[in-house]
């Protein structure tokens, strides 16, 4: 009895750790000797934990190498089709969507995050700054850092949500020439970025969820107007 509510306790450890996003899909477990030694519980329980977490289809083990993390089953069901952003009106319709959505992410981020949160967006932070010229870089560095936003807020249907949204989101991959010149404002973007982490590492809420509104309202707006200004020359004689 005593052996199960071990294993029902490194279960519950676990799930939190899978769920929270701290452990993330890909991501190995220690070994079952390791957890053993760390959790101070029998090779037994840690051998009946990974059972009922392999049951419940958050983990898989791989015979000889080890045993890592799924990703989640989508309970929303929720997927886009990058296909289906084809125009300016599209992607000012999936702006106001991110920007409701990641404000609030970015407040939980402030509050929960952790180092190694830290490190995930200082890495996709200076894959930007080092790749201004080249946009195609940039714009997966730039859905990365705001995926990392997601995974801080340790809650993972904002990460389930953004990992579907993809690189889609990023408006330069679908209209870079409704935007112009996109090493024009990449800078701006860059620093804009830096002033939400900024607000994270310093674990304040209230900064984080303003700066990344105004950094999606600002990328909304340069849209908007281009947006306008397209429809202005398709009418004029």
């Amino acid at each position: 009895m005593r052996s199960a509510s071990l294993a029902e306790r490194l279960v519950e450890t676990f799930s939190e750790s899978i769920r929270g996003c701290t452990l993330r899909p890909g991501d190995k477990l220690p070994t079952e000797t390791e957890i053993a030694l760390r959790e101070g519980v029998s090779r037994t329980v840690v051998r009946e934990a990974i059972s009922r977490l392999q049951a419940a289809g958050l983990v898989e083990t791989r015979h000889g190498i080890g045993t890592f993390v799924l990703q989640p089953a989508n309970p929303f069901n929720f997927d886009l089709d990058p296909t289906t952003i084809l125009t300016l009106r599209d992607v000012l319709a999936m702006l106001e969507l991110r920007i409701n959505l990641e404000a609030g992410a970015a407040s939980l981020a402030a509050a929960r995050r952790s180092e190694k949160h830290l490190v995930e967006m200082r890495r996709a932070l200076d894959a930007f700054e080092s790749n201004l010229e080249n946009p195609a870089v940039t714009s997966r560095a730039d859905y990365e850092f705001h995926l990392q936003v997601a995974y801080a807020t340790e809650n993972r249907y904002y990460a389930d949500v953004m990992s579907r949204l993809g690189t889609a989101t990023i408006p330069r991959t679908r209209i870079d020439l409704a935007l112009g010149n996109p090493t024009e404002y990449l800078p701006t973007v860059q620093r804009q970025h830096e002033e939400i982490y900024r607000a994270i590492l310093g674990r304040d809420p209230a900064s984080a969820r303003m700066l990344m509104r105004l950094h999606l309202s600002a990328t909304r707006e340069r849209l908007r107007r281009a947006h306008d200004a397209a429809q202005r020359l398709e009418s004029s004689p």
